[in-house]
């Protein structure tokens, strides 16, 4: 008992530490090229960029952290153990979520780890909602078998009978495109199956490795902020790859943390995001940044990757 609670105290040590790191590293400063724009109109972000000159792989996309998990397990029980997002896939969008990511199960139920929420039906209801409203917005949505599942049956036919004629059919050349060329196709839906055969070149939908990250489960918010930079830096520049590649501003309980619920612990990351872009031009990875996603998504962290992907728009990032 004693050797567990003095684990647990230098655990809180170690916490506090490497929180302490980033409030003293963002006082320098987190400003860089576009951090002052604000979109007049999230919903619509992309139109108000000028879809003839805002190329796929110049766009800083927005992302969020098990999406679909507003309403997941019990309120009050089980939910803070697995709510990574508060709000619904249509108002993320509404928002200016551009990548969505969602995890299923055998049955077509979106869950985390052991904990189920409603059918995928609903997040596909709303992504049409948002594209029904708007005209040159593009989606990243990535759907992946979640761990310790079975794929559901024949989902690849659902997801292309669901999505049809909005779905931009796998092909390389997409990075170098701008918005308006890909229109009207405005949903690159990257489909993750864990035994299922993957979606080929030339099919509606994306294989695995054409939205890559590198998941790094901690709770301590330096040791993930650092690592994020080191992986990052791994990357060629977004005009010289073929694929999408992600950084999560987030931080996760782990099974030793004295701290098990989502929220106050992906907190202690989570206003650092416009930091991160900071340190990426500061250590000359910022033509590396390309998908940024976050738990509990808000305005600040969308205009954040907006205001630089305008900057980059305008040729001053």
């Amino acid at each position: 008992m004693g050797s567990q609670v003095s684990k647990q105290v230098e655990r809180r040590k170690a916490v506090h530490t490497e929180k302490k790191t980033l409030a003293d590293l963002k006082k320098l400063g987190e400003d860089y090229p576009g951090s002052d724009y604000h979109p007049s109109d999230r919903k619509n972000w992309m139109s108000e960029l000028n879809p003839d000159k805002l190329v796929i792989n110049k766009v800083v996309w927005p992302g969020t952290h098990d999406s679909a998990t507003n309403k997941i397990g019990i309120p009050c029980i089980t939910r803070p153990f697995a709510q990574c997002q508060s709000l619904s896939i249509y108002n993320q969008l509404e928002m200016g979520t551009r990548v969505i990511d969602i995890r299923v199960q055998e049955d077509r139920r979106v869950c985390h780890g052991i904990l189920l929420t409603y059918s995928i039906d609903v997040v596909i209801k709303d992504v049409k909602k948002f594209l029904s409203e708007t005209q040159s917005e593009i989606i990243i949505f990535e759907v992946r078998t979640e761990f310790g599942h079975e794929d559901p049956p024949e989902f690849d036919k659902y997801l292309q009978d669901q999505l049809g004629d909005y779905l931009v059919p796998q092909d390389e050349s997409i990075f170098e495109k701008t918005i308006a060329e890909l229109l009207p196709k405005r949903v690159i839906c990257v489909w993750k199956p864990r035994k299922s055969p993957q979606p080929q070149r030339g099919s509606p939908l994306w294989s695995a490795g054409y939205l890559r990250d590198n998941w790094i489960n901690t709770d301590l918010p330096s040791t993930k902020f650092d690592s994020n930079m080191k992986h990052l830096s791994e990357q060629q520049p977004v005009t010289s790859r073929k694929y999408f590649y992600r950084v999560e501003n987030t931080v996760t309980p782990v099974a030793d943390n004295p701290v098990l619920c989502v929220k106050p612990v992906t907190e202690r990351i989570h206003g650092y995001a416009r930091l991160f872009i900071n340190q990426c031009f500061s250590k000359g990875l910022a033509d590396r940044l390309q998908v940024f996603s976050s738990d509990f998504i808000d305005k600040d962290f969308v205009d954040a990757c907006v205001g630089l992907t305008r900057a980059r728009i305008e040729g001053k990032a």
